[in-house]
């Protein structure tokens, strides 16, 4: 194992030993603190320009599922086709895995897919720092190779873009039987969507048509309208923004002639793309909430919910305007954790109801979209 340097912005470094694969790389240096998950986390499209640190010391002895691809081309086991973290930074990697579903090693698949790993490292003191400070630039540099110094920006790149899907994918329900009735069509709007969401509307008999992130989706035919997460800045996704603003336009003008208003519904990036199409303002949260328990309470209710979280921006429930409201709200800060429409049927989540990994208390939500279709 070759000697690396975690090098922060701030200039704090620390010290381990590469697993993965051997290039010097840059990004955005945030904590997780999910005991495991490491498969589904790395292949979230959330992680797009990101270095994870997770907080778990050890990491790696459970290995790596296969990387199977289903009849309707998602993958079984992981949340995309490829991993979307920049590298990953753990404690203590487990050079031995034993699993009934392992085909590979951590190590194996971080060197077949070009991605960096880092061990030895103390990583609940870069956890401190990154909670002191807030999440931060960093570089995985090579002592060997001091003069080759990778670059970096995260702060305004389009991440959504770059992972978002480039053309329209239509997804048959399972067990689509063509005898019966058609199917209800939900339009997701894919902003880096992870494949646990998809499932859990196909099992819930409906046609997905997935279109990228600045699609005017208006134009199609569609029973029902959900937002996807992704990664980065909600700001930079100006026309997922302005097509939103569209729909929820059309549907007030329906409402106002009587007619069947179709719904909406956001997770993660898809509840603040929808809180700016309201109106709302977003603001950047100083670490994020990357974990798998972190605690939300239904408003209006004693409901409290244990949740996955995946986001480092959050929505200003003050600015919200006054035909929206909050859903839910994060117990241990206060921020927002999702919105609704005190009329129609609208409302948004800002943690993974459909997890993967992590619990899944709150994937009722998907059975309230579909049941309103």
């Amino acid at each position: 194992m070759r000697n690396v340097t975690l090098l922060l912005e701030d200039g704090t470094a620390f010290h381990g030993k590469s697993f993965g694969y051997e290039k010097p790389v840059a990004g955005e240096v945030v904590f997780n603190t999910a005991m495991m998950g490491y498969p589904e986390s790395l292949t979230d499209p959330s992680y797009a320009g990101q270095m994870m640190v997770l907080t778990y010391p050890l990491v790696g002895n459970y290995g790596v599922p296969p990387f199977s691809i289903e009849e309707n081309g998602i993958a079984t086991f992981m949340e995309s086709d490829k991993i979307h973290a920049e590298a990953i930074i753990v404690s203590d990697y487990s050079t031995e895995y034993s699993h009934w579903n392992a085909k590979e090693s951590l190590s194996d698949w971080l060197k077949r897919e070009q991605i960096p790993g880092i061990t030895g490292i103390d990583t609940r003191q870069l956890t401190k720092v990154l909670r002191e400070h807030g999440v931060m630039m960093g570089k995985i540099l090579f002592d060997d190779e001091p003069d080759n110094i990778p670059t970096a920006q995260y702060e305004g790149v389009n991440y959504i873009d770059k992972v978002s899907c480039k053309e329209v994918i239509t997804y048959q329900p399972q067990n689509a039987d063509s005898t019966h009735s058609p199917h209800k069509k939900v339009l997701l709007v894919d902003c880096g969507v992870k494949n646990n969401i998809i499932r859990c509307l196909l099992k819930r008999g409906v046609e997905v048509i997935r279109v990228p992130w600045n699609y005017d989706f208006n134009t199609l035919d569609f029973d029902g309208l959900f937002l996807a997460n992704g990664p980065g800045d909600p700001d930079t996704a100006v026309d997922a923004v302005a097509h939103i603003k569209e729909f929820l336009k059309h549907e007030k003008a329906k409402a106002e002639k009587g007619e069947k208003v179709r719904p909406c519904m956001g997770i993660c990036m898809g509840n603040q793309l929808l809180s700016k199409a309201a109106g709302a303002t977003i603001y950047k949260l100083k670490y994020g909430h990357r974990s798998h328990n972190q605690p939300v309470r239904q408003i209006g209710t004693n409901r409290c919910f244990i949740t996955s979280q995946n986001h480092g921006y959050a929505v200003d429930s003050q600015t919200l305007p006054s035909d929206w409201e909050p859903l839910f709200v994060n117990m241990n800060d206060g921020s927002n954790e999702g919105i609704r429409h005190k009329k129609y049927p609208w409302f948004s989540a800002q943690f993974h109801p459909e997890a993967a990994s992590g619990p899944v208390d709150t994937e009722f939500m998907f059975d309230e979209f579909v049941e309103i279709l």
